[in-house]
């Protein structure tokens, strides 16, 4: 065994949130699952805390992860936090169906772990703090797709299930519990919950806390609370610019789901671009379109003026004059702005082949902005749109037959072969060997496979018959998703029945 499982096993965890002390979150023992069994466990997640590939053979860590039995140097906790869901403050939330077990120092740094759905919690409110089978699959697929798309994200290392524990959604289903990796699972509503609170001495703990294990940079700035800001806004800029590259739709951006250290977080009624709609509102729960995919940008805006909000009284100034310290605290946001736009505009150039050695021309904008109004005008699949384009020959007619897969897409051949044209003029300005070059180029980021939703209610159907085969086999898809994959079905169109799915917060 090695030393990494060792210290799991032995007790040398480190518990950095619970040095906090008791205002920050209740110390709480699992509500574990009658006879748990293994669904699915990440490979790449355990290398990633430096863990052997057979970890969950141990009898111990099967009751371990799901919530039975900690094991030695665990101190299970769930934390408190508030936050503002859409767009309304909803006061205090908190971890209603996780717990934190603690942290380990591996190989690549230090990552805290986290049951999600091991019971109840004093923060539960109205919930059972329970997880779902169906659930919990799509968050530990999507954890894992992601991180391999690499997009930052909670990381999930494995999915415990439990046939007789029976747990009421819109239907009765099976609970089942998520273990989730991340740095830490901050949130900007820790902030918000202490400030709103009325209980700003623990704002400040919490926030020298969040300098001394994740901003340390920024404790030596002329106000570290304006560069925190500023580092968190510029993370969580690159993060949504990135999910708008890739057709992601998070569903659910309430400030209790933003990550301070800008990470995919709380995956539930998420959902991957088909045929492109900017207005697209995935989750159904969602009735005035708040969390659509055009508007992720500007939400995620809109979420750090709450944090600024919330860090407000850590201002030095604030006493003597709030309104220039709330000035400054919104003017630490517009790298926002810059960073989204740069990323943004890097990631669709390298998704549409334009290389990184070629200065960028002031037509590549119009280019991109053309292309995504050409896709949505004929709802044209995302994804499969990008992967083909990879196969486009500048040189030949936009008409020719080696472009006619791209081509075909369209059903108004005129209005794409127009903004082809375009592109193949823009390509000819690319180094002379690119033809080949520029197609490994795209298919290196733009994706074979994205975890649609039919893929996962499949995986999904089949565990909840008994049968976690697809799960395991679709996580080995995903793990891969540039690769094309042996059955070609998952890079396919989705099927007409998934038209009729639906997700929603229950998701």
């Amino acid at each position: 065994m090695n030393a990494p499982l060792q210290a799991a096993e032995t007790g040398r965890w480190t518990h950095r949130y619970a040095s906090l002390g008791p205002d920050f979150y209740t110390e709480l023992p699992g509500t574990g699952l009658p006879d748990p069994h293994w669904v699915a466990t990440s490979p790449d997640c355990a290398e990633l805390l430096g863990w052997p590939q057979d970890w969950w053979t141990r009898p111990e860590m099967l009751a371990a992860f799901s919530g039975n039995a900690p094991l030695p140097g665990m101190k299970p906790l769930a934390t408190v936090y508030s936050g503002h869901q859409f767009g309304v403050w909803a006061g205090q939330l908190g971890d209603g169906r996780a717990l934190l077990l603690g942290g380990i120092h591996g190989p690549n740094g230090h990552f805290e772990l986290q049951l999600k759905g091991a019971g109840l919690t004093p923060y539960s409110r109205r919930g059972d703090g329970r997880a779902v089978l169906r659930s919990s699959i799509r968050e530990f697929l999507c954890s894992e797709a992601m991180a391999a798309l690499g997009i930052p994200t909670t990381r999930a290392l494995a999915i415990t299930g439990s046939t007789s524990l029976k747990v009421q959604r819109e239907r009765v289903e099976t609970g089942a519990v998520v273990t989730r990796v991340a740095p830490s699972f901050l949130r900007f509503g820790h902030f918000e919950h202490f400030t709103h609170h009325g209980m700003e001495p623990r704002t400040r703990e919490l926030f020298d806390y969040f300098l001394r294990h994740h901003a340390p940079e920024c404790a030596d700035a002329p106000n570290p609370v304006t560069a925190a800001l500023a580092k968190v806004a510029a993370q969580t800029a690159e993060l949504v610019a990135r999910w708008q590259a890739v057709g992601f739709m998070h569903g659910v951006m309430n400030t209790d789901n933003m990550s301070m250290l800008g990470l995919t977080i709380d995956y539930g009624p998420f959902g991957f671009m088909d045929g492109f709609d900017p207005g697209h509102i995935c989750n159904h729960s969602d009735h005035q379109g708040r969390y659509a995919f055009a508007r992720q940008p500007q939400v995620a805006f809109w979420n750090l003026h709450a944090l600024a909000q919330a860090l407000l009284p850590l201002m030095p100034n604030v006493d003597t004059d709030a309104e220039a310290a709330g000035d400054e605290l919104i003017e630490s946001l517009e790298i926002y702005r810059e960073r989204f736009g740069q990323t943004l505009l890097g990631a669709m150039r390298a998704k549409l082949g334009l290389s990184p050695d070629v200065d960028e021309r002031d037509e590549d904008g119009p280019l991109i902005d053309d292309w995504l109004r050409l896709l949505a005008a004929h709802r044209t699949d995302y994804t499969i749109a990008h992967r083909r384009l990879a196969g486009f020959d500048p040189r030949q007619p936009v008409d020719a037959a080696v472009n006619a897969s791209v081509r075909d897409l369209f059903l108004d051949r005129a209005a794409f072969d127009a903004w082809a044209s375009r592109y193949a003029e823009r390509l000819k300005i690319e180094p002379a060997d690119a033809l080949a070059t520029r197609a490994r180029r795209m298919n290196a980021v733009n994706p074979a496979v994205v975890l649609r939703n039919h893929l996962a209610e499949t995986a999904i159907q089949r565990a909840e018959a008994g049968d976690f085969d697809e799960t395991r086999r679709l996580l080995d898809v995903l793990r891969r998703p540039f690769d094309e994959p042996a059955q070609a079905s998952d890079a396919d169109f989705p099927p007409s029945w998934a038209q009729t799915l639906e997700v929603s917060c229950s998701s």
